[in-house]
């Protein structure tokens, strides 16, 4: 679906499964997460990526290398529509990545977030993509600074699902304007 230099990013099929599991849920990946999540956690995430392809016709693709044909993470764009409809960020197109902590520091993350973004300014009538983590996820947010990306305060909101007082639901928010 898209191509990049050193990526092919492309929609999840029910068969791809197992191998998100062991890509998203491990000890590294979850650190700044909340920690390891219960299989039918992971079965509720890999069932939106399926579900934001059939109803929007993208998602957060499954992320390969060109050269080998490795899946090595998920990166690409959503409809922030699982938030609720109070959160500032409901509706608008969402990027987010996850890279295996193999190929963590190759600037895979970097590349398939930037191709995501062209293919969203192609293909999406939006002013603006965003993309959010929790304040200790250093890693995510430095990314979406080097992406061009600025820290919207006025629209940081906390997790439905988190206690208000737990650090993990707490969201901070980038985003990017289109560009004129």
């Amino acid at each position: 679906m898209i191509e990049t230099a050193r990526l092919s990013l492309r929609p999840w099929t029910p068969a791809d499964r197992p191998a998100f599991e062991a890509l998203v849920n491990t000890p590294a990946m979850m650190a700044r997460l909340g920690g390891l999540k219960a299989p039918a956690d992971i079965d509720a995430m890999f069932a939106r990526r399926l579900e934001d392809q059939a109803r929007y016709g993208f998602c957060y693709w499954a992320t390969m290398l060109r050269e080998t044909g490795e899946l090595i993470g998920s990166c690409g764009l959503r409809i922030a529509s699982n938030y609720g409809p109070e959160a500032p960020v409901a509706g608008m197109p969402e990027i987010g990545w996850r890279i295996a902590e193999a190929h963590w520091g190759k600037g895979y993350a970097r590349e398939a977030a930037a191709a995501s973004i062209a293919w969203g300014w192609a293909h999406l009538d939006a002013p603006a993509i965003g993309a959010w983590t929790t304040i200790a996820n250093d890693r995510s947010w430095g990314l979406m600074e080097r992406l061009g990306m600025r820290r919207r305060p006025d629209l940081d909101f906390h997790l439905r699902a988190h206690a208000p007082d737990d650090p993990v639901g707490a969201m901070i928010v980038y985003i990017l304007e289109r560009p004129a």
